[in-house]
């Protein structure tokens, strides 16, 4: 027994000592996971930052370069604009430039290989520059660097801008004496380091065309084309006690043939104000009182407009209304339509007739020989190009190439023929479309200056065609510039929406109609040329040539608003006039009487232009704004293109004065960054 429970003690002791060794195993096992556990996550830790901090320094020097280019583009600009450089402008006091142009102005002003010379040292820096100024102060720390030259990550760019000598630059102005407006094209390509906190680089760079605008600046003694664009407002025949003119803020110059007639709306002008009687108008409670004065007063109401520029001009002398210099049919056959070709009108039946010679559909098909009650006709050549009236040059023109200027649309009672203005970009280059429908089929019409193509799409047809409208009503000048002549009415001219712009840079078009046309949507610049308030200042750098024309020579123009504010903006100047004039006494008022009418209830009319009518209507707005494009007065010959124009003479020598200062503005093709 003692010897049994002796081995069973000791038997008891030895499991008590494996137990102790299990338990000393399993605790540092347990420190070991630990140890492992709380490594794993200082070092995720640890990552998550390097990772946070290598991102965000990335961004930084991505914005830096970013931020580099945009300094760096302007640097560039100011360059080749810069008045003050040796041996790059001419400002020389010139009417025009031009061989038969004064001494001292024979050339172009713009030396444009000197301004590509000179602008890369003007664009690029020596080192990197900060951009923790002012209230970036204190922000992440950001420089970049405008290097002449990049090489890395298989990648390249020099910081560089050069002058193509072809065709540039190119002349977009002129009058009797030469060329009075030059466009410059610059190709440029700029390089951009950025830099940000941890030494951390990306590369961006930018490639573009840059374009500087160069106007001559004279005053008087050339003759002026252009006169109906020259008014805000001219209205021929404004009847006694007619009814009240719409209230608002109106600028440019502002005249009637008749007496002006004023409600007790708030009439602001901002231009000069006269009429041909010698009362004018005023409607208080629903009577009209005439009185020689600039305001008037009755029963405790006062009529008194706001004029800004000296006051109302009362018993002025009668203002003819000048005759059409263009023929709009024959503008779209040969890009001038001036009133020299022959036969005066185009004729439109009958074998061998000037429509069916010159005219054809997206299908190849002539214009019919028997006329046509619909459709969209294209001056372009597929053979015999060198006939075509729009042909210049001694050269062939190829085949499907445009040789006039604008397209013609046929329109008859039975047909709904509606337009769309509107633009857009195809491979970075501005484009201008205009889509067309009648009935169930739609023709979409797109010009691009840069790739010089015209594109007709309509239903599952594609045709692209060499060039576009030309107006070369500029001593023979090449211009874009469309003329969209509908035989008939507009039923609808808008653009794609409100408030949404619908007329792209670098185009000119004139709408006409030998009907009425109903403006009912908003026709908007992509860029305004002068500022929409009192001033009606020109916007600097605006200016792109942008300009729309509304015309018909026997309609109204309807204003109309399916808009739910029942606003309505249209950035154009307008004419409705059937060509004869009430100091003849030989228009008579009535339903046949054109001028500008409303559709509906319109509520704020802005126009960005002019207005031009031969008989005052009634109208249903709520208030009219003007804003006058002073472009017409101050650029010579800028007008639409074959809109309404007459020549007023020459009042004496003009007076030439150093040329306004260039404009530029860009366009970016491409641009990258790396590494990524």
């Amino acid at each position: 027994m003692t010897t049994q429970a002796s081995r069973m003690r000791i038997r008891a002791r030895h499991q008590s000592h494996r137990q102790r060794g299990m338990a000393l195993i399993t605790t540092l096992l347990l420190l070991i996971l630990l140890s492992l556990l709380g490594l794993t996550m200082a070092v995720t830790a640890n990552s998550d930052m390097l990772i946070n901090s290598y991102y965000g320094s990335y961004r930084g020097a991505f914005y830096a370069a970013d931020s580099g280019l945009n300094i760096a583009r302007a640097n560039m600009l100011n360059s080749l604009t810069s008045t003050t450089i040796s041996g790059q402008m001419n400002m020389n006091p010139c009417v025009a430039w031009g061989a038969g142009a004064a001494s001292g102005c024979t050339s172009p002003p713009l030396n444009g290989t000197t301004a590509a010379s000179n602008a890369p040292g003007n664009t690029t820096t020596s080192g990197f520059n900060s951009l923790n100024a002012g209230q970036a102060a204190a922000s992440w720390s950001e420089s970049y660097m405008i290097p002449t030259s990049i090489s890395s990550n298989g990648t390249s760019c020099t910081t560089s801008i050069t002058f193509p000598t072809t065709g540039n630059p190119a002349a977009i102005t002129s009058n009797a004496s030469g060329v009075t407006g030059y466009q410059y094209t610059f190709n440029y390509e700029i390089c951009a380091v950025g830099r940000a906190q941890g030494l951390q680089q990306i590369n961006d760079k930018e490639d573009g065309t840059a374009y500087v605008t160069v106007t001559a600046n004279s005053t008087g003694g050339v003759p002026t084309p252009g006169s109906f664009a020259s008014f805000g407002a001219f209205i021929d025949n404004f009847g006694v006690c007619q009814g009240p003119l719409a209230a608002g803020s109106m600028s440019g110059r502002f005249f009637t043939n008749g007496a002006w007639n004023f409600g007790t709306g708030s009439y602001t002008f901002n231009g000069p104000v006269g009429q041909h009687n010698a009362d004018a108008d005023y409607w208080i409670s629903n009577q009209c009182y005439q009185s020689p004065t600039t305001s008037y007063s009755h029963s405790g109401n006062t009529i008194s407009p706001t004029y800004n520029q000296g006051v109302l001009q009362l018993n002025q002398s009668a203002v003819t209304l000048p005759a059409d210099n263009f023929h709009q049919e024959w503008a779209v056959l040969d890009g001038i339509g001036n009133g020299t070709e022959t036969p005066s009108t185009p004729t439109k039946t009958g074998t061998g007739n000037t429509l069916n010679s010159y005219l054809k559909d997206i299908n190849g098909n002539a214009y019919p020989t028997s006329g046509a009650s619909s459709g969209v006709f294209i001056p372009y050549c597929t053979t015999n190009c060198s006939t075509y009236p729009g042909a210049t040059g001694s050269s062939q023109p190829a085949a499907n190439t445009v040789l006039g200027g604008g397209f013609y649309i046929e329109d008859s009672a039975s047909v709904t023929t509606n337009v769309q203005l509107s633009l857009g970009t195809s491979g970075g280059n501005p484009t201008q479309t205009y889509t067309i429908t009648q009935g169930t089929t739609s023709t979409a019409i797109t010009l691009n200056i840069n790739a010089n193509t015209t594109t007709i799409v309509s239903g599952t047809k594609t045709l692209t065609l060499s060039g576009y409208p030309k107006n070369l009503n500029l001593n023979n000048v090449s211009t874009e510039g469309a003329v969209l002549y509908v035989d008939g009415n507009i039923d609808s001219l808008k653009g794609p929406g409100q408030g949404q712009a619908s007329i792209q840079d670098y185009y000119g078009t004139t709408v006409t109609a030998t009907g009425n046309i109903t403006v009912n949507g908003d026709l908007i610049y992509n860029h305004e040329p002068v500022q929409l308030n009192s001033t009606d200042a020109l916007i600097p750098g605006n200016d792109y040539n942008q300009v729309l024309g509304i015309y018909t020579p026997g309609g109204n123009i309807i204003w109309s608003s399916g808009y739910s504010n029942h606003n309505l903006e249209i950035d154009a100047t307008m004419a409705a006039m059937n060509g004869c004039s009430s100091n003849g006494g030989t228009c008579p008022l009535g339903s046949g009487s054109y001028g500008f009418a409303t559709s509906g209830t319109v509520g704020t009319l802005t126009i960005v232009g002019g207005r031009i009518e031969s008989y005052a209507h009634s109208v249903s707005l709520s208030a009219a704004n003007t804003f006058y494009d002073q472009r017409f007065t101050t650029r010579t010959n800028f007008a639409p293109p074959a809109f309404p124009s007459s020549t007023f003479p020459a009042t004496g020598p003009p007076t030439p004065l150093a040329p306004n200062a260039p404009t530029a503005s860009t366009q970016r093709t491409s641009w990258m960054t790396w590494p990524q």
